[in-house]
């Protein structure tokens, strides 16, 4: 079964627009949306395909999706918002090329949702090491530094959700006004959701549906990627929403550590 291209009307099983962001990563590209094509075309309006690099491969440009062609790149948060305005469906998933499923992951996620919700993501598992990505706490450097650390145990509850698979209610998205541009890649999803939190909405985390994703790390082997990492989470630890979203979680937790009143 095909995608739609066009913004017609869909049927009303079909809830979800897709955007994925490619960097040249052709191969990678094919694999995900056959299996859009193949598990989950009764749930996915559209495909919204950005290449923020230019390609000329054939088979991919022939591929059922509305095709957006960046004359410069942009950053993972002004490529989604982008993609986000052909978005007219309730659902708008934001998903890596190297992510890969073999059933419809979107419609498994929209089983658990509540009204409430602002965002749901499954639990990633690395194929390489077989283990599923561990929940991340309040992005701080006492938080990323102790994840090195031997016998590290991560939170029990859902802090934020990576990037790499999101499946966000469309009406709160943009409501909040999406990504934060400002981030040009990494912590826009973790500031994202600390947002989506002050606003009210709650992130869902379904540890029973799983996706995989061979995560490239490339901040871990290049300088450029490594920069953007590091002025990223500067920029976090200087926005207000940052310390709004950990005095928050502080009360939560606070609350959840006082005695129930008789």
């Amino acid at each position: 079964m095909s995608l739609p291209v066009s913004p017609a009307p869909c049927p009303a099983s079909r809830q979800v627009t897709v955007s994925v962001v490619s960097h040249g990563q052709e191969a990678l590209l094919r694999e995900l949306l056959a299996d859009i094509v193949r598990h989950a075309s009764d749930t996915v309006c559209r495909i919204v395909l950005t290449h923020n690099l230019p390609t000329t491969d054939p088979a991919l440009l022939a591929e059922r999706a509305l095709h957006l062609h960046n004359p410069t790149p942009k950053g993972f948060g002004a490529n989604h918002n982008a993609a986000f305005q052909h978005c007219d469906t309730e659902w708008f998933a934001v998903v890596n090329p190297d992510i890969r499923f073999d059933h419809d992951v979107f419609l498994a996620l929209l089983a658990h949702a509540s009204p409430g919700d602002g965002v749901l993501a499954p639990a990633l598992l690395d194929p390489r090491t077989g283990c599923i990505a561990s929940n991340r706490g309040l992005l701080t450097p006492l938080e990323i530094v102790g994840r090195k650390v031997f016998g590290h145990k991560p939170p029990s509850r859902v802090v934020w959700l990576p990037g790499a698979f999101l499946l966000l209610r469309a009406e709160t998205f943009r409501q909040i006004g999406g990504f934060d541009e400002r981030f040009h890649l990494y912590a826009e999803d973790f500031d994202l959701c600390a947002r989506l939190r002050l606003a009210g909405a709650d992130l869902r985390y379904v540890a029973d549906v799983r996706v995989t994703h061979a995560a490239q790390f490339s901040s871990h082997v290049r300088w450029r990627y490594l920069r953007w990492h590091v002025t990223s989470l500067l920029r976090l630890w200087l926005t207000s929403s940052f310390w709004k979203y950990r005095a928050l979680l502080r009360q939560e937790q606070h609350s959840v550590k006082q005695p129930a009143s008789s």
